[in-house]
């Protein structure tokens, strides 16, 4: 069932999810009760356009996140690492979200020059990274 790329996308996708639910938001609940971070985590408020809960559609995102780090993985054996997943997280997800979500969305663009913001999205998305890799890893062993 697994075997080849199908397998490996679905893997990928799964293993993206559960990054985002149990390392990603947990990083951020860790961030929150330290004061660090406003908003509190797994928030159901509704995203637009659709009004899905806002940790649903965090969970949707790592979940194509995800798809594309076990891509890489697969392209590039030497990818296949903890730190590998772990830069990979920190970095590509959070360059996008500030230089394409943010605008897309209308946001502040000058909020992601602040130090503990990009140190934030840095953490977060590194967590998610090794989250993600875990799962992955585990995936893969269980399943095929």
């Amino acid at each position: 069932m697994t075997q080849g790329l199908p397998g490996r996308i679905l893997i990928g996708f799964v293993a993206g999810a559960i990054g985002v639910l149990l390392f990603h938001q947990i990083m951020l609940l860790l961030g929150h009760a330290l004061g660090l971070v406003p908003a509190a985590p797994y928030s159901l408020r509704p995203t637009p356009p659709l009004g899905v809960p806002q940790v649903a559609s965090t969970a949707f995102w790592g979940g194509l996140w995800g798809i594309l780090l076990v891509l890489v993985i697969a392209w590039i054996p030497a990818a296949d690492r903890l730190w590998a997943a772990v830069l990979f997280g920190a970095v590509l997800p959070s360059l996008v979200a500030a230089l394409l979500v943010t605008p897309l969305k209308g946001g502040d663009m000058a909020a992601w020059l602040a130090p503990g913001r990009i140190v934030l999205a840095l953490v977060v998305n590194g967590a998610w990274g090794l989250g993600t890799w875990l799962f992955y890893r585990l995936g893969r062993r269980s399943l095929g």
